[in-house]
């Protein structure tokens, strides 16, 4: 009898303490699990409010984010994110595509740095957008030609032409500097066709980009062209004045220019 008796308690002592063993193994996983969603959490929630302009005149990426940044940009969340844009684009374009262009007026406005072309070779060395902005490091990479095509953005520039549309990039890049290297990137990576190609002049430099793309956009609305899309990487290609018919954000949470 005593045996049985102590056999039943050797039973009971060890369920015992498998169940503590369990208890303290799923409190560990839990900890650790909330710790990752927590951390996650801040850098999606960093790269929404940058996207949807909520935070501004940022100069860099915060630390915590730079590997976050960096596998967004190359491992797939970016490509589809810009796909989805594309996809809406597409979508308003074959809406437009009923309205009759009758006088060649109709135009479409795209920015060139990270919406027809990618530097994302560049801010690899850059660490994401980790480090300050390097206006003659930029400068430099830019007189490469070396830029590739984004190839959605490819794709549309190049239905838009097809269909009709004239197709106007309007860039920050100075002209006398980097006008000869940008025309000739853009050409080897596709870019044929547009109407025309404006860049920042002299009497624009050390202006905002939404103060110099406002104005540029303000000339052509008073040459006739009615703008029906606005397609650009920063929001400071997609405010100001004479935006467009509708506008479209490409994502980019590596920089921003105001």
């Amino acid at each position: 009898m005593l045996s049985l008796m102590a056999k039943l308690y050797e039973v009971i002592v060890l369920m015992f303490l498998s169940l503590i063993s369990k208890i303290t193994t799923t409190s560990s996983n839990t900890s650790t699990n909330v710790s990752i969603i927590d951390g996650n959490s801040y850098q999606l929630s960093w790269r929404l409010a940058v996207e949807t302009n909520n935070i501004r005149m940022w100069r860099t990426v915060p630390a915590q984010c730079i590997r976050y940044v960096e596998n967004y940009m190359l491992w797939g969340q970016y490509a589809r994110d810009l796909d989805v844009v594309i996809e809406q684009i597409n979508d308003y374009v074959r809406d437009l595509a009923m309205v009759e262009l009758i006088d060649g007026m109709d135009a479409w406005i795209l920015d060139i740095d990270d919406t027809c072309i990618s530097n994302l070779a560049y801010y690899k060395g850059k660490r994401y957008g980790g480090d300050p902005f390097d206006p003659a490091g930029f400068k430099a990479w830019v007189q490469r030609g070396v830029c590739p095509a984004i190839l959605p953005v490819l794709r549309l520039f190049e239905e838009l032409v097809e269909g009709g549309f004239k197709v106007i990039l309007l860039t920050g890049r100075e002209e006398e500097a980097l006008g000869a290297a940008t025309m000739e990137n853009l050409r080897n990576q596709g870019f044929v066709g547009y109407e025309r190609l404006i860049m920042r002049g002299p009497e624009f430099k050390g202006q905002s980009a939404v103060i110099f793309k406002s104005e540029m956009r303000r000339r052509l609305t008073e040459e006739g062209y009615r703008i029906r899309g606005n397609v650009g990487d920063q929001w400071s290609d997609l405010t100001g004045d004479y935006v467009g018919d509708r506008t479209f954000k490409l994502p980019n949470p590596m920089y921003f220019v105001p």
